[in-house]
C-alpha cells in the first residue's frame, strides 16, 4: 500500500488507540479488547516493553483487518526499527526530521508532534502525513478552530488529554482524527465495547461528510 492509503485507513474512523502498558501482556491484553470493541487502528508505544514484538504479533496475526503502528518514536534508530518490525505508520511526540525521512524512505507514514503554529508550518515542509497536535490538554478546540482558520490545509490529531466528550468537539473543529489512550481502553471488555461503539457514532455525526485530509483523501 502507498503512505497515503495507510494513511486513510489508520484515521478512517477519526481515532486511533494508544496502547501504553507497563508489560507485554498487559499490552497484548489491551489491544485485544479494543480490537475486539471495533476500533482498527493502534499506536503501539515504544515506552511499553517489548512493544516491537507486540507490533510484530499484531500485524502478523492482524493482516488487513486493522492498522498497527508504533508510537513514541523518538529519533532514526527507533523508526528504522518499528518498521522492520512491521508497524504501519510512525508517531512521535516531537517534530524530527530524521523519524519523517526514515519512515518514508519505507513507504511508511509518520505523524510527528506538534504545538505551535510554527511547528505546523515546518511539519508540513518536512513532508509529514499528519500532525500529532501534542499535548492537546495544553490547547481546546475552540483554539483548533482559530489556528485552522490561517492554517486549513494542516491536518491534525489531538492527542493527549482528549476524552470521549471532548472528541467530537476536536472533529467539529476541524481536526483529523484523535488519539487516545487510557481515556478509550480503561474498564472490562464490555464498558469497552460500549464506550467505542458511542464513541465512534458521535465522531461520524461530529463531521459526517468533511474530507479529512484535504486534497487527498475524504474518509
Amino acid at each position: 500500500m502507498y503512505r497515503w492509503e495507510v494513511t486513510r485507513a489508520a484515521l478512517a474512523q477519526r481515532v486511533f488507540a494508544i496502547v501504553r502498558s507497563q508489560t507485554y501482556d498487559e499490552a497484548s491484553a489491551t489491544a485485544d479488547t479494543l480490537l475486539s470493541a471495533g476500533i482498527t487502528s493502534l499506536e503501539i508505544s515504544l515506552t511499553t516493553p517489548f512493544a516491537l514484538e507486540a507490533v510484530t504479533t499484531l500485524t502478523r496475526e492482524l493482516g488487513d483487518d486493522a492498522v498497527i503502528g508504533a508510537g513514541t518514536v523518538l529519533d532514526a534508530v527507533s523508526a528504522r526499527m518499528a518498521v522492520d518490525a512491521g508497524a504501519r505508520f510512525l508517531v512521535s511526540p516531537r517534530l524530527d526530521a530524521e523519524v519523517i525521512r526514515t519512515g518514508h524512505r519505507y513507504g511508511v507514514p509518520v505523524f510527528p508532534g506538534v504545538s505551535t503554529p510554527s511547528e505546523m508550518v515546518r511539519g508540513l515542509e518536512l513532508g509529514a502525513d499528519a500532525l500529532k497536535l501534542f499535548p492537546a490538554s495544553g490547547h481546546d478546540p475552540a483554539w483548533l478552530t482559530e489556528v485552522r482558520a490561517a492554517l486549513p490545509q494542516v491536518p491534525l490529531l489531538p492527542t493527549g488529554g482528549v476524552t470521549v466528550d471532548s472528541a467530537p468537539e476536536w472533529i467539529a473543529a476541524g481536526a483529523v482524527a484523535v488519539g487516545m489512550g487510557a481515556a478509550l481502553s480503561d474498564g472490562d471488555r464490555d464498558t469497552v465495547a460500549k464506550r467505542a461503539a458511542d464513541l465512534l457514532a458521535r465522531l461520524e455525526e461530529a463531521a459526517p461528510d468533511r474530507p479529512a485530509i484535504r486534497g487527498t483523501v475524504d474518509f
